[in-house]
């Protein structure tokens, strides 16, 4: 998957954050004196603390911005990059939620997202720390290509 020179380094400032997502939530964990920290609980969880971190490297990073319709329904994304033009879709995976049902809900989102005009790149970060995907790899590689002229990156951590 080629990725344009001039998203080339917001691209790898993004895919840092999701592969060290991991190990700053555990640095969280571990507080001097047992103070009281950001326990991941759930998605929100998940996209409050990848927001901070997405404000050390973009200065316009869009919460819950809105797509066009697609199929009837509009849907909103979890952040844009709007210089940038990078989407970036959060997943936490929890009981009830297997593999297969990621896998579908991000190829749902892949052909929302598309067509949203500031959509030049789609990065889809599924956390999964209690390691429900018993596949991450399959399911990276499988969705982790260009969509109708949108590259798209899929990223499960930790593995």
């Amino acid at each position: 998957m080629s990725v344009s020179g001039n998203i080339s380094s917001s691209y790898d400032s993004v895919l840092k954050l999701c592969y060290r997502f991991h190990m700053v939530a555990r640095q969280l964990r571990s507080r001097h004196s047992d103070r009281p920290t950001l326990d991941i609980n759930d998605e929100y969880d998940v996209q409050d603390l990848f927001h901070a971190l997405l404000l050390l490297d973009f200065d316009d990073v869009r919460p819950e911005e809105w797509t066009p319709s697609y199929a009837g329904s509009s849907s909103r994304v979890d952040f844009l990059l709007k210089k940038e033009q990078i989407i970036i879709e959060i997943k936490k995976t929890r009981k009830g939620l297997a593999a297969r049902d990621i896998g579908e809900q991000l190829l749902v989102d892949i052909q929302r997202y598309q067509s949203h005009p500031d959509c030049k790149m789609l990065i889809c970060f599924v956390y999964d720390p209690e390691g429900r995907v018993s596949n991450p790899f399959g399911i990276e590689n499988d969705l982790s290509r260009e969509f109708e002229g949108v590259p798209v990156k899929v990223v499960i951590v930790p593995k």
